[in-house]
């Protein structure tokens, strides 16, 4: 039972395949296999998920860093659950309904408490494509109102997109929106855990949500935060998320859950942030120099985040969308126009 005391476009990103180049010797291409394979987590090729135990009843799910391909089986967004005196609650569901059903399979090895609740803290595709294996139980789903309304649009597509590159891995998986909705930042009792839902205004999505067990101090910070993984901002209000960071620092976390990347400590919320920061300092100055947009997105480099994941693809997204956005602005329009989905 959910006791809350204060209730109240682009395309969808791409999912890439990886395309393996073609060795001539047969053991060069054994050895390579074997190479690779070690590389990636063993939770990627196993068929059940192994938990990370955090703290005092709080688990995570830690996927791949980098695109969604047939080899990670999509898992590379960041889930987890939290065990209470009475239940479990859940956060982020992954991005199959088969992806799901694991998440369920690992909580049962590690408590026989029921699932009472799943928090889905934004609406991109890797947290949210599970639903459907906790909506076939009967389990509670949750999300901000904007959340839901932005899977309404264009999750549908997202899906269809992920086909081609996941097949069979997304037998049984359809968008299941939840059912329960808030428009503000809440505390609610669930599994006899207490949680703060933080929502700090439009972020990396309209309607990010950021958990905090209150036990722990554990912080489930969603799209807010990326560790070791390129931030990607085409869904953003740019101001609102550096403010929301500021913001979210005074919740004082003692360890971070983020959305991308491995398990940290405060100190993720500052990287996140410092990577917004040289992105808008490097793509403002460019603009100042009327340089065009393709000039822009050649030239807005941040060599500081050169070994992040994604920086030689999702780096220069970001460039380009922030040039566009302040375009927009200097024409008087609402630069988070462009993450909305165009009908």
């Amino acid at each position: 039972m959910v006791d809350q005391n204060n209730p109240s476009g682009l395309p969808p990103p791409p999912a890439s395949a990886t395309v393996w180049p073609m060795l001539h010797l047969p053991m060069r291409a054994v050895l390579f296999t074997v190479t690779a394979a070690a590389m990636m987590p063993v939770a990627l090729f196993a068929q059940t998920l192994q938990p990370e135990n955090i703290a005092d009843g709080v688990y995570a799910f830690i996927g791949d860093t980098g695109e969604i391909s047939a080899a990670n089986r999509g898992f590379v967004g960041n889930s987890g659950f939290i065990v209470g005196a009475s239940g479990v609650v859940v956060i982020d569901t992954g991005t199959s309904y088969r992806h799901g059903r694991r998440m369920l399979d690992a909580i049962a090895r590690v408590t026989d408490k029921p699932v009472e609740l799943v928090i889905v803290t934004h609406a991109v595709q890797e947290f949210l494509f599970g639903n459907a294996a906790f909506a076939e139980r009967g389990i509670a789903l949750l999300a901000h109102r904007e959340t839901t309304k932005l899977m309404r649009a264009r999750c549908e597509h997202c899906l269809e997109n992920l086909k081609p590159v996941l097949g069979e891995e997304l037998e049984g998986t359809r968008l299941v929106p939840p059912q329960r909705e808030i428009d503000a930042s809440t505390t609610i009792d669930a599994g006899g855990r207490r949680l703060e839902l933080i929502y700090l205004g439009w972020a990396s999505t309209p309607g990010d949500l950021a958990v905090l067990d209150v036990q722990t101090g554990v912080l489930f910070a969603g799209g807010m935060i990326s560790i070791d993984r390129i931030p990607d901002i085409r869904d953003c209000d740019f101001e609102g998320w550096q403010r929301a960071l500021r913001q979210l620092e005074g919740f004082k976390p003692a360890r971070i859950v983020p959305g991308h990347g491995p398990v940290s400590g405060p100190g993720a919320i500052v990287d996140t942030a410092a990577y917004l920061d040289a992105l808008d300092k490097v793509v403002k100055a460019l603009y100042a120099e009327s340089s065009s947009l393709m000039e822009a997105v050649e030239k807005a480099t941040v060599p500081a985040y050169r070994d992040w994941s994604l920086y030689a693809t999702t780096h220069r997204q970001n460039a380009l969308h922030r040039y566009l956005q302040l375009e927009l602005q200097d024409l008087g329009g609402d630069p988070r126009s462009i993450a909305l989905p165009q009908h």
